[in-house]
């Protein structure tokens, strides 16, 4: 076996020290391995050649597959990059004399990008035009808490262009149950501040603006123009009524999550979709002490990153496209009992927010 593993390491080694191209280097190497499988399929036990190159063929076949996933990938990822510049050219092409020419197209991929979200890439539903699609996107993100910590997260690791970071709120020594995108160090600092850091230092690709304040009638307007969608992960009524508002009046989706000790739950609200808004399925607020906080009731820790992370698969849907996202759709998870489930929700047509608007979903 070391016969082998030697050859192999001259092959490498010494063709690079010749200044032999790594395509012939691999080869070269795949050869050495190929040979020692035939050997040790083609002569007898006990052979003094057999025995030098391993004795087993088991060995061999098992190297030479795994050799060859790890070049299939490789050759994956080269074809990944071609296809996305040919789709890039011929959007070039296409759009030649029908726009001024700009100095960068901003959602083209780097090929640090590309490597980056090549297990995006490779999902047929996504490809390389909804990967672009991310980067060009603008997502509001209202809270920086339980549920906004892994939306946060994972909105930065899928590569969305620009994210909005609102919270007023600062980090406390009870909130690092759940709330993972802050640590230990980071008391007393404000939410979306500290978790701007988080997300720069996950994806640098990625632009953050971090706001120390609440959502309000003076800057939600202003805010909502900016964003394609919103995602409310806050804890108290009034920002959600205010939310699904501002959401409806720029006819943009909000996807909203909530948390109750060991349940969440998820929709979209899009009545420009034909789906109903926040306020088809919830007129009123509840009356004070009957749907308590966080901090009141409690909650299991891991919960908001179900729930969290749901909302962000649910944005990258809306984003690029794909699959069905959960318009006119509650899905409910109880992580006491492992167990999920979906209820229909139904527009109102008295519905004061948005019972007069126009859908271009139904």
């Amino acid at each position: 076996m070391l016969l082998v593993f030697a050859l192999m390491a001259l092959a490498w080694w010494g063709g690079a020290a010749l200044g032999a191209p790594r395509r012939q280097r691999k080869l070269a190497v795949v050869a050495i391995v190929g040979a020692a499988l035939v050997l040790n399929l083609a002569l007898p036990e006990g052979h003094a050649l057999r025995a030098m190159t391993g004795g087993q063929w088991e060995l061999w076949f098992i190297v030479l597959l795994f050799g060859g996933i790890a070049l299939g990938y490789g050759l994956l990822l080269k074809l990944l990059r071609r296809e996305a510049a040919g789709i890039e050219q011929a959007e070039a092409r296409r759009d030649a004399g029908h726009a001024a020419p700009t100095p960068e197209d901003p959602a083209k991929l780097t090929p640090d990008e590309l490597t980056r979200y090549a297990r995006h890439i490779v999902l047929r539903e996504i490809g390389g035009p909804g990967q672009k699609r991310l980067k060009a996107a603008r997502v509001l993100v209202i809270g920086a808490g339980g549920l906004g910590s892994p939306a946060l997260l994972y909105l930065a690791a899928a590569g969305v262009g620009h994210v909005t970071v609102l919270d007023d709120d600062t980090v406390d020594a009870s909130n690092l149950q759940r709330q993972v995108i802050h640590r230990t160090d980071g008391q007393g600092r404000n939410k979306a501040e500290s978790a701007a850091e988080a997300m720069a230092a996950l994806n640098p690709h990625v632009k953050v603006t971090a706001l120390a304040e609440r959502l309000t009638l003076e800057n939600g307007p202003a805010l909502v123009a900016q964003a394609d969608m919103i995602l409310d992960g806050t804890d108290n009524s009034a920002t959600r009524y205010l939310a699904n508002d501002l959401a409806v009046a720029a006819g943009i989706p909000l996807v909203s999550g909530a948390l109750s000790q060991w349940e969440g739950q998820i929709s979209v609200f899009d009545p420009a979709q034909g789906a109903p808004c926040y306020r088809c399925i919830f007129p009123e607020a509840p009356a004070p002490g009957l749907a308590p906080s966080c901090a009141e009731a409690g909650v299991m820790g891991p919960l908001p990153g179900v729930v969290g992370a749901m909302m962000a698969a649910e944005a990258v849907k809306l984003v690029t496209g794909a699959g069905s996202p959960l318009r006119g759709e509650m899905l409910i998870y109880d992580a006491l009992w492992g167990e999920t489930r979906k209820i229909r929700l139904k527009r109102r047509l008295d519905c004061p927010t948005c019972g007069q608007i126009a859908t271009t979903g139904e």
